[in-house]
């Protein structure tokens, strides 16, 4: 995957990959409140404006707003960073692993390279299965093209299709060792790569399936929706017919914060923001094929 330099107002100002479509309706309805608030202050009705200012200039309301937003920002992104080590643990032993394969595994027979073959296919398939697993997506033709069509079955009925997959791998590598064309310690080098190929995807499932605590969810955004549908009572006294495109503003700056980690909380999903699991899949995909074409002047 390339990664282009792009112009800084062309970031700034690019709608695709931004919070703004998830965030605009509720930007509607806050500079839309904003808007009712002028009419009414413009006709001359009094607005309690005095109870309203001291809610929004409430330290201790800001500093909880603050805080809440801090917590959530940080906690979301980490769990985006972590899930990004994860993969690139999944992508470093399943190159390592399939590199022993190619090269450690003795070939005595000629259905010994098909074998190998296969068997690193097997690696392609486990980080496949496991975008899909973590997806909640079924079993589809990804898979197919790099498993045999007895696997191929065996696999959509599986609970868990990463973890057959390393049962799999695992018990290749076992007869490879009973036929003497591994040693017990390549063997143990191998099956630690796959270990953590496994604990790597056992650590993308405890992400998934570990949410940010409901009650901090809730409670931010309980103050967040307080916080913006006060604020055009409290500023529409100095500002006037202004007031709606001040509050949205206001409303995006918070709102978006709020909604980025909302997306990245769950960093395997298929959203913009979300990490590339298709192109780190796709690409190690193509490695593994190409690990397997290399010519070894040794053979």
């Amino acid at each position: 995957m390339i990664v282009e330099k792009q112009n800084w107002l062309q970031v700034a100002l690019q709608i695709k990959g931004s919070v703004i479509p998830a965030i605009f309706p509720r930007l509607i309805l806050c500079s839309g409140l904003g808007f009712i608030v002028s009419v009414i202050h413009y006709y001359g009705y009094d607005l309690p404006q005095q109870i309203f200012s001291s809610v929004i200039n409430n330290v201790a309301y800001n500093l909880v707003l603050g805080l809440l937003m801090v917590f959530r920002t940080n906690t979301a992104y980490s769990r985006y960073w972590e899930g990004r080590q994860i993969w690139g643990t999944i992508v470093i032993n399943s190159l390592n692993l399939g590199r022993k394969i190619r090269l450690l595994v003795l070939e005595k027979e000629p259905i010994d390279g098909d074998n190998k073959t296969a068997a690193v296919k097997l690696l392609s398939a486990f980080s496949i299965a496991t975008k899909l697993q973590l997806r909640r997506l079924p079993v589809n033709s990804e898979l197919e093209t790099l498993l045999t069509p007895a696997q191929y079955l065996e696999i959509k009925d599986a609970k868990s299709p990463p973890l057959r997959i390393a049962l799999w791998i695992g018990d290749y590598l076992k007869q490879q060792q009973n036929q003497n064309r591994l040693t017990i310690f390549e063997l143990i080098a191998m099956n630690t790569a796959l270990d953590k190929m496994v604990e790597g995807f056992i650590g993308c499932e405890r992400i998934l399936t570990t949410p940010v605590p409901l009650a901090y969810t809730i409670y931010l955004k309980r103050v967040l929706l307080i916080y913006c549908l006060i604020l055009p009572l409290q500023l529409v006294y100095n500002l006037n017919w202004w007031t709606a495109p001040i509050v949205a503003v206001i409303s995006f700056i918070l709102l978006g914060v709020e909604e980025i980690a909302n997306q990245i909380e769950n960093p395997f999903g298929l959203e913009p923001n979300d990490l590339p699991v298709d192109q780190i899949c796709t690409k190690l995909v193509t490695n593994l094929e190409d690990l397997m074409s290399a010519d070894l002047k040794f053979k």
